[in-house]
C-alpha cells in the first residue's frame, strides 16, 4: 500500500507576472487547483515541501491537498498534474494540482524503467528505448509508480511491445495499435557494413568491363 502523503497550500488573490514574481521571492510557488467539476482555485505553496512531495510522487501518486482559505480548510485527493521548472535553477516555478474522484478511473502517464542486461546486448546488439512512459487507465489509488521491464532474456532483433507488458490488476494500458517500447537491434557498425556491401555492386560494371 502506498504511503499517504499530504501538502498544505493557501488560496491566493494576486495574479499576473508581477504578483507571481513577488511570491517566488518569498519562497512560495504559485499554482492552480482544478478538477472535473469545474473548480479552479488559485493557490500558493511553500517551495521546499512541494519539492519534497514532487520527488516522492511525480504525477503517479495521489496525495491529500489541504487548501486553507478564509472559509477554513478543505482536503482534496489530488495529483501533481503539471510542474514547471526554472530553466537554469533547481526550482519549481508553477504547479497545477488536479483533484480526483477516487471512485472514477482516470488516464495518466507512468514512467518505464528498464532493468537487467539483454542477452542480445551481451552478443553485441544495441538497446533502443522508444518510449519512456506509457499511458494507463485505472482508479486514482491504483496508479502504479512505474512499470518495470526486465530485458535479460531479450535477444538481438527482439522487442517488447505494449501488449507484452504485465500491469497490476485493475490497470490497463491505453493504445489502439500495438507498438514497441524497446528493442535490441543490430549494432550501427554492422548496419554500416551492410550498407557498404549493398553499395559494392554499383562499382561492379566498371570491373566487369576491364
Amino acid at each position: 500500500m502506498k504511503e499517504t502523503l499530504s501538502l498544505a497550500v493557501k488560496t491566493r488573490t494576486g495574479f499576473g507576472k508581477g504578483a507571481n514574481r513577488k511570491l517566488r521571492a518569498t519562497g512560495m510557488v504559485p499554482g492552480i487547483y482544478y478538477d472535473d467539476t469545474g473548480a479552479n482555485i488559485p493557490v500558493m505553496v511553500d517551495h521546499l515541501p512541494l519539492q519534497k512531495l514532487y520527488a516522492k510522487t511525480a504525477s503517479s501518486h495521489v496525495f491529500e491537498l489541504k487548501i486553507a482559505s478564509d472559509a477554513g480548510e478543505e482536503t482534496k485527493p489530488s495529483l501533481l498534474w503539471k510542474v514547471e521548472h526554472h530553466p537554469t535553477k533547481p526550482r519549481i516555478t508553477h504547479v497545477d494540482f488536479y483533484g480526483v474522484d477516487l471512485t472514477k478511473a482516470i488516464r495518466v502517464h507512468i514512467p518505464v524503467v528498464v532493468t537487467g542486461k539483454a542477452k542480445g546486448q551481451v552478443a553485441g546488439g544495441a538497446l533502443e528505448v522508444y518510449r519512456e512512459s506509457i499511458e494507463v487507465i485505472c482508479l486514482p489509488l491504483a496508479i502504479p509508480d512505474k512499470v518495470v521491464i526486465d530485458i535479460t532474456d531479450l535477444d538481438v532483433n527482439e522487442s517488447v511491445q505494449i501488449a507484452d507488458v504485465a500491469l497490476p490488476e485493475g490497470v490497463k494500458a491505453v493504445y489502439e495499435d500495438n507498438f514497441s517500447l524497446l528493442a535490441v537491434v543490430t549494432p550501427e557498425a554492422e548496419d554500416q557494413g551492410e550498407e557498404e556491401a549493398a553499395e559494392t555492386p554499383a562499382a561492379a560494371p566498371a570491373a566487369a568491363e576491364a
